[in-house]
């Protein structure tokens, strides 16, 4: 299921996720089904940047991570095949990973290859943009790709190198390669700018503006703020507290008013709607065995193979200290058909 095929930074393992592997029960890879009609498809975990304030600790600067994945696009296209048959027709497909999808080898004929699935109705891709190009935009256009959500948090070159934590961050060339996207492409744009309080207030309606100006939102909306939240395992910035949910909304709500512009979307005009979930088990509190394959993606953890009534899935597994590669694990976890679980006791020759 995993193959080992190098290292990053010398201090994380590189697995490929090969063909026959699951397609569900992690959150690093593989396809999340959230019960709606957009299914998360997550082929790769890297990432060329170091954001202040990434949720999931991705990067070259990583101080959690210990591995990381790229699954071959037969195990996207199995999950998005399989969660079709259950859920029906008329689905988006988002490339978001927990890292950058731009930075998968196989981008263009993963697209291509989603594309022929009778089910998936659109594409989309989330991304900061720094490893776009015209060129990369041309194939992704031809390769059948529909949108792109774009995170653009300001317009100020230097508190966008600040932000993304790299120096060769170029926000002229990504805002550059945007506006082509939107004129010379049908591909559609949508800017998620994150409000981070206190870091770029005054950059929010600059952003907004931009996008409006240049068209993006040609059939999905053009701009949706996200919330900045302090993640378990994610980067938190020093002196900035998150604002409460109530208070988001109300500056949403000021800033439409301000701008004259709407940027809080109901279900339908995204086109989503509650789809029935694929038959993931519900398994909390349940003891399960587990053969371990691998590093899970932070510190700590590693990857279990389970197979209960038939379903064969990845599980994330804590508290493993080696001396067996088959465990008995208490599930902990199963929300959204995430697996994650405790082990409880070491297997050996086939007997508890």
């Amino acid at each position: 299921m995993f193959k080992a095929i190098g290292s990053f930074n010398s201090k994380r393992i590189i697995y490929r996720v090969i063909k026959g592997a699951p397609s569900f029960g992690t959150l690093a890879f593989g396809v999340v089904d959230r019960g709606t009609n957009v299914l998360q498809a997550r082929p790769t975990t890297i990432c060329p940047l170091n954001c202040v304030f990434c949720s999931v600790d991705a990067g070259p600067m990583s101080r959690r991570r210990w591995a990381e994945f790229i699954a071959l696009p037969e195990v996207i296209v199995d999950g998005v095949k399989y969660a079709g048959a259950y859920k029906g027709g008329g689905l988006e497909v988002l490339i978001d990973t927990v890292g950058d999808p731009l930075t998968y080898p196989q981008l263009i004929e993963l697209i291509k290859m989603i594309k022929e699935v009778h089910a998936v109705r659109s594409i989309a891709i989330e991304t900061h943009g720094a490893l776009l190009s015209k060129q990369l935009v041309n194939k992704l256009w031809e390769a059948g790709l529909d949108r792109v959500n774009l995170s653009i948090d300001t317009l100020s070159e230097e508190k966008a190198r600040k932000l993304y934590g790299v120096p060769w961050f170029s926000l002229r060339k990504v805002i550059g390669v945007a506006e082509y996207l939107v004129k010379e492409t049908s591909i559609d744009l949508h800017v998620t700018p994150l409000w981070i309080p206190g870091v770029n207030d005054e950059d929010l309606g600059e952003v907004i503006k931009w996008a409006l100006r240049i068209g993006a939102g040609k059939k999905w909306p053009p701009v949706t703020i996200q919330k900045y939240i302090v993640h378990k395992y994610g980067r938190k910035i020093p002196g900035v507290k998150p604002m409460s949910w109530s208070k988001f909304w109300r500056s949403i709500s000021k800033l439409e008013k301000d701008l004259g512009t709407k940027l809080s979307w109901s279900m339908s005009e995204w086109g989503m709607e509650y789809r029935k979930r694929i038959p993931a088990p519900p398994m909390k509190g349940y003891l399960i065995v587990a053969e371990v394959v691998g590093r899970g993606l932070f510190h700590g953890e590693y990857l279990g193979l389970m197979n209960y009534k038939g379903w064969k899935s990845f599980i994330t597994l804590l508290n493993y200290k080696g001396g067996s590669n088959k465990v008995l694990a208490r599930v902990i976890g199963d929300e959204d058909g995430i697996y994650i679980g405790k082990v409880v006791k070491y297997i050996k020759n086939d007997c508890f």
